[in-house]
């Protein structure tokens, strides 16, 4: 929409710049000016300044500049036609008209927008009835309190075809409309149009403005055909052009000079709920160049954050492929990949808001991981895979369109790839290296170019995961024997209750035992009734089928001097091996942000410590002749 100078010049005589200003900053007047603390960065002696004869604002600890509208675009990270149109309705004057083709698409658009306030409602209420019960018990699972769901207007949508389209229907709203919404399910196969979110949990999803414009659902149901499901795209909802929890996001943006995309709803809340507010998340689809340009309103570098899978991993190559040609200089992405088998609202609910500042802090720049892309595309232990490689990453920096970027990439390659030749004879006179997936060099005797690049290498080879898992198996044992051998408890209780372990639900059976035994549950068979009592018996058997044969010290006919003394040793080498897991993501990070020999010996050597220590694992055989060798589980 396009604004005449004089109606800008109308909304700027009926509303001050003192007025706009002075919701967002705290104003004293000094003669004919207002002074505050600038809003822009942080200070104790004011030096932001409003005149309203002049109509303008000046920072002087910034050196920003404007009117109203400029003021509005900076602060909250509106664009020009959304900053006019919010001081319009602070005036109170209509915005100008269009043709009236526009004029009735847009009185059609407001009234889908009242349909879908109307809907959210009602999925509010339904979460607060008897029928959202078991959506309510599984939101306090994920941590989110009721104040957090009422932030974030969460609903329920019942298992119903017609409870929706029923109550619209009683609100005088047609079926016709619904449909256009993207409320019910209709078709020429369908004979009678249904609700499309049923035994769900509803996250609304709302536009730059705040209003609901669509719907994401999350299944209550395992067996249901889509675990999440939004609504389809209708004149109201562009998926691939919205972020979610984008209007609460902005300011905080601008407030904090950044902005962290996640993957999901959740992670989303989880964040917020933590203190981070300039946090948003694309809707279920690879990330599109509309939802980058968005990101790039807030922020010159947006921090996109993956979970620490290989999915995670193929979706931040896919953003790579979607960014490159849109570079522009001061325009770029970073990347944050946590920990594997974790996503943001697992690192905030285990470790805090800390752990989250610490992974977003550690971010790498794009160009890292398009070297990380290509590297783990294929090996190059050869001559000719290395040359595959080279012309892997030229390829790539072609489709940046920029000329100027695509001279310092290109610049920052050629140097990595210099270096990376003159690493290529040392790394051979070595002899051979550790073999990961398909026969390829295990990326730690690569020079990675970020913590990315190692961290996946590393996270594969032998001497971090230990063979079979061993890492999780060892768990499992170690709440196993004591559910096993609760009597132990007399000795072990503090060392069981403190037991650093990576599985929420193994932590759950422990505290569960803790609790038994607590209430005067001596015996295993007291225990095993308690633990059914909970509704626990499905989780037992999950962990009696992740035992291994080695872990005949498990099993209730073992003596129980040699399963303490096998606990112990297995609860030992777990602390260390737990302790030398996070050296080793310290140093590839370190290894990361400076390629050096010294960093590099460290991490062969933290790789050396973590062989031995897995390798010690088999002393445990070496005793226990009073006990039979057979594991027999809970």
């Amino acid at each position: 929409m396009r604004f005449s100078p004089s109606f800008l010049d109308e909304l700027r005589q009926r509303l001050p710049v003192s007025e706009v200003v002075g919701r967002r900053v705290k104003l004293k007047r000094q003669g004919r000016e207002f002074a505050g603390l600038s809003p822009f960065n942080q200070e104790r002696t004011p030096s932001f300044f409003v005149n309203d004869q002049k109509g303008f604002y000046h920072c002087f600890s910034s050196g920003k500049h404007g009117d109203v509208f400029k003021f509005l675009m900076e602060v909250e990270g509106l664009s020009f036609p959304d900053a006019v149109a919010q001081i319009a309705e602070m005036a109170g004057v209509p915005l100008p008209k269009d043709s009236p083709e526009e004029e009735r698409r847009q009185e059609r658009r407001a009234g889908l927008v009242e349909i879908m306030e109307m809907a959210a409602r009602f999925f509010e209420a339904e979460l607060q009835g008897r029928a959202g019960a078991a959506a309510r018990g599984y939101l306090a699972s994920r941590g989110m309190s009721p104040q957090t769901q009422a932030n974030f207007r969460v609903g329920y949508a019942p298992n119903d075809r017609g409870a929706l389209k029923g109550r619209l229907r009683q609100q005088g709203v047609s079926v016709a409309d619904m449909v256009e919404a993207g409320l019910l399910v209709a078709g020429d196969d369908v004979p009678e149009p249904f609700d499309r979110f049923r035994d769900r949990v509803i996250f609304p999803i709302q536009d730059v403005r705040g209003r609901i414009i669509a719907f994401g659902g999350r299944a209550m149901q395992a067996d249901a055909p889509a675990k999440y499901l939004n609504s389809p795209e209708t004149p109201l909802f562009h998926k691939g052009a919205t972020l979610y929890n984008h209007h609460r996001a902005r300011a905080a943006a601008h407030k904090a000079e950044s902005v962290v995309a996640v993957e999901g709803y959740i992670d989303v809340i989880a964040l917020s709920a933590a203190g981070v507010e300039h946090v948003v998340a694309p809707l279920g689809t690879a990330l599109t160049a509309e939802q980058i340009e968005l990101l790039w309103r807030m922020a010159p570098e947006p921090i996109l954050c993956f979970d620490g899978d290989k999915a995670g991993r193929r979706a931040g190559f896919r953003a790579v492929e979607t960014a490159l040609p849109l570079l522009q200089p001061g325009r770029s992405l970073r990347f944050a990949f946590l920990p594997e088998g974790q996503d943001p609202d697992d690192l905030v609910r285990a470790e805090g808001r800390e752990a989250v500042d610490a992974a977003l802090s550690a971010a790498a720049p794009l160009v890292d991981v398009l070297w990380a892309r290509e590297l783990d595309a294929g090996p190059t232990d050869t001559p000719e895979r290395a040359a595959a490689f080279e012309r892997r990453l030229h390829e790539a920096l072609a489709a940046i369109r920029d000329e100027t970027v695509r001279r310092h990439y290109r610049t920052a390659i050629e140097d990595r790839l210099a270096r990376f030749g003159r690493s290529a004879p040392a790394q051979r006179r070595q002899g051979p290296r550790p073999q990961g997936r398909r026969g390829r060099t295990d990326r730690a005797w690569r020079e990675p170019a970020a913590p990315l690049a190692a961290s996946a290498g590393l996270r594969k080879s032998s001497a971090v995961a230990g063979p079979s898992g061993r890492l999780q198996s060892r768990e499992v044992a170690l709440v196993l024997a004591i559910a096993n051998h609760p009597a132990l408890l007399d000795q072990l209780a503090e060392a069981f209750a403190e037991l650093e372990l990576t599985s929420r639900e193994l932590a759950k059976l422990r505290t569960a035992v803790l609790d038994a035994y607590a209430h005067g549950a001596l015996e295993r068979e007291a225990i095993v009734q308690e633990l059914d009592a909970a509704g626990l018996a499905p989780l037992l058997e999950r962990a009696r089928a992740a035992l291994l044969p080695g872990d005949w010290w498990v099993g209730d006919e073992a003596d129980p001097a040699d399963v303490g003394l096998a606990w112990r040793h297995a609860a030992a080498l777990h602390n260390k091996v737990r302790a030398l897991h996070r050296e080793l993501r310290e140093a590839e990070q370190e290894f990361g942000r400076e390629f050096t020999d010294t960093n590099f010996r460290r991490i062969v050597e933290i790789q050396r410590q973590l062989s031995t220590a897995e390798g010690s694992e088999a002393s445990i055989d070496g005793f226990g002749g009073a006990s039979g060798r057979a594991v027999r589980p809970m």
